[in-house]
């Protein structure tokens, strides 16, 4: 039967694709894909030169109807428009406020820069690579352009499940390798030296609780004094401290910090900035969001810990209750030298007049307590992985060391449990032993 005729009395179901030649001399094909945002059909057309051709494409868009991979009607987007909406919309809503920062980070400001003008459908695999050395030429860590990939990945990924784009290029780029951090974790010497010199600060039982029982930066200085139960000697794991970006509550940010905005490189014998000079704002810059009137959302928040497995309680030593309790005592005389200048948070460490501790302020700390130590510097979470090493030489069963650090995962244990030479130690006497010891 020819493809122009049909049975008498009957016509072409709703929906069905169909393939004609037009007048154009060209042969056209218009396929049903579903239904756009409004409501109305998703009818596509496309055209080709030959009858076989046009059959083919329509078969083509047929299967990624039916396979659930067509991507949506409408223009393009741009790289750009959708990593802003996927971090300010999807992101945000949904991830904690570190992931969301970090997140952040990489779109605005390396993804957006490097490829925001870049075409959703266009983005290639190696578009992602190229940025990848550009920023390592620049200066950048292999980890912060791996951390980087993987929010690309992550974002083009909803991109692809929402129909936005037929594959995911991120999964085919190469991320730059990283090494493994070399973490040397201070041996039981160094230990017994850094609590010495914190029993002589200011709340320097802080840094013993940390050594002790690996608790985090944000859980050490968000304690609180209703979380220690004296009569059973333990301490609940409950909240973290965080300092948090400002975020404008004015209709109009870019204006409202326009006073604060960056125009011009600084010159290069600057001496303002410790670190490595902050670039010009872009031409939307909508930052600086501290001096806003409606400011919200920043400063120190109390926040929820890591993880549902971070929610724990511990026993504590007996010489470390009685540190606190010590402890205590010395800051209930801060609170009446304080007087009327003493706001109550209930913090376990606090500031001299009450309030909680900045975790910068805590990091410096930190650095001094090493100096004053005699031991080397090293990273303030660096003390976590030292209590956990030392759970190892104690023998601690694994189940009960991933209960006291909050973790969930037993791959954690190999990465913060390390072989210190005390270990090493031990196994050099019994080979000893065993092999040249008398019976």
């Amino acid at each position: 039967m020819p493809r122009s005729q049909r049975p008498e009395g009957t016509r072409r179901p709703n929906g069905a694709s169909s393939i004609y030649l037009g007048k154009d001399g060209k042969w056209h094909g218009r396929v049903t894909m579903g239904l756009k945002d409004d409501g109305s059909p998703d009818r596509r057309h496309v055209e080709r030169k030959t009858e076989g051709e046009v059959i083919k494409a329509v078969q083509a868009l047929e299967r990624q109807r039916d396979d659930g991979t067509a991507t949506k009607p409408g223009r393009d987007k741009l790289v750009e428009e959708w990593l802003l909406y996927w971090l300010e919309f999807i992101v945000k809503p949904s991830v904690k406020y570190k992931a969301y920062r970090a997140y952040r980070t990489a779109v605005v400001v390396h993804l957006v820069p490097g490829l925001g003008k870049h075409r959703m459908k266009r983005a290639r695999p190696e578009h992602f690579e190229k940025l990848y050395a550009r920023m390592i030429a620049n200066g950048a860590k292999p980890a912060t352009a791996h951390q980087v990939h993987r929010t690309a990945r992550t974002a083009f990924g909803e991109a692809h499940k929402r129909g936005e784009i037929p594959r995911n290029p991120v999964e085919l780029a190469k991320a730059p390798r990283v090494e493994d951090e070399e973490i040397e974790p201070y041996e039981i010497e160094e230990v017994k030296k850094l609590i010495a010199a914190a029993l002589e600060r200011r709340n320097g039982v802080r840094f013993v609780l940390g050594l002790a029982m690996g608790t985090r930066q944000g859980e050490s200085i968000g304690f609180k004094w209703a979380r220690l139960k004296k009569s059973t000697k333990t301490l609940r794991v409950a909240s973290q401290l965080q300092r948090r970006t400002w975020e404008h509550g004015c209709g109009d940010p870019h204006a409202c910090g326009e006073r604060y905005h960056k125009v011009k490189p600084c010159k290069e014998e600057c001496k303002r900035h410790q670190r490595k000079c902050p670039p010009p704002c872009p031409p939307d810059c909508t930052s600086h969001a501290r001096w806003c009137p409606q400011k919200h959302g920043g400063g120190l928040v109390e926040a929820a810990v890591k993880s549902r497995a971070g929610v724990r309680e511990f026993v504590l030593p007996d010489q470390l209750f009685d540190l606190l309790l010590a402890h205590e005592a010395r800051q209930a005389q801060e609170r009446e030298l304080a007087g009327t200048e003493w706001q109550e948070g209930g913090w376990m460490f606090a500031q001299p007049n009450g309030r909680p501790i900045d975790p910068t302020m805590d990091r410096n700390e930190w650095y001094a307590l090493q100096a004053e130590a005699g031991v080397r510097k090293a990273r303030l979470h660096d003390a976590r992985h030292t209590a956990a090493t030392v759970m190892l030489i104690l023998g601690v069963d694994p189940r009960v060391v991933m209960e006291l650090m909050g973790w969930s995962n037993v791959a954690m244990l190999r990465r913060y449990q390390h072989v210190l030479n005390v270990l090493k130690q031990g196994v050099a006497t019994q080979l000893g032993g065993l092999l040249w010891g008398t019976n």
